[in-house]
């Protein structure tokens, strides 16, 4: 991964791993130039505190465009929510409109690229990210729209649950998202491109080996 961001913390078996401020400030190396770039709840939404100024413009599904960084105690208001009820701020020029026109600017194409979290993702580029069967869920968000709307989808997650049980398969057992909708893996230990014929490791953080990889993925993989 790149030099910057390869000092990982100590997690459990595995002997190095990203930290969620470091997967954030990795993802973001994948947003360059002007671009409309849609940050889904959870980890992703960490990315905002990495992106440049003035380049890319962030979206929200709840109908906001210019999407800034998380609010300093200053900066704290309570009427400017992302779609995770959480507090952001407003960059310079930015906007706020229906949830009608948001979807209508997903479903219309206008999404350069679409960063969301994962239960798990399969080989093939399968997506599940919105329920666990008997588990309370008030929705089902922007996700399903996105992934078939956004012209990139990039999954960042975590490469374990937090049960030790790896994210990425074979064939996804929980009730997908989309089918064959993601384009890369970013993963606190590891870089996959989906191509058509399967999982290509392009990246791996310092202090893990491509054993360790293997390991903790449940679906086979070419080394790229």
């Amino acid at each position: 991964m790149h030099p910057d961001h390869l000092v990982g913390s100590s997690r459990g078996a595995v002997a190095m791993t990203l930290t969620r401020v470091q997967l954030a400030g990795r993802v973001a190396l994948e947003l360059r130039g002007a671009q409309y770039v849609n940050l889904g709840i959870g980890l992703p939404t960490l990315i905002a505190n990495h992106l440049p100024s003035g380049e890319q413009t962030v979206h929200s599904e709840n109908g906001i465009l210019g999407v800034g960084p998380y609010p300093a105690e200053e900066e704290l208001n309570p009427e400017l929510i992302n779609a995770g009820k959480e507090l952001i701020t407003l960059t310079l020029g930015g906007s706020c409109f229906d949830s009608a026109q948001s979807f209508g600017m997903i479903r219309g194409g206008h999404v350069d690229v679409a960063v969301l979290g994962a239960m798990q993702v399969s080989q093939h580029g399968d997506l599940a990210n919105w329920m666990i069967p008997g588990h309370m869920v008030k929705g089902m968000g922007g996700a399903m729209d996105l992934v078939h709307g956004a012209r990139r989808v990039i999954v960042m997650t975590e490469h374990v649950s937090k049960r030790g049980e790896p994210k990425i398969v074979e064939e996804c057992t929980l009730p997908l998202t989309g089918a064959a909708c993601v384009d890369r893996i970013i993963t606190d230990m590891a870089v996959f491109d989906v191509g058509k014929d399967g999982l290509v490791l392009q990246q791996i953080a310092a202090g893990v080996t491509i054993g360790e990889v293997r390991k903790l993925t449940a679906a086979p993989f070419a080394v790229g």
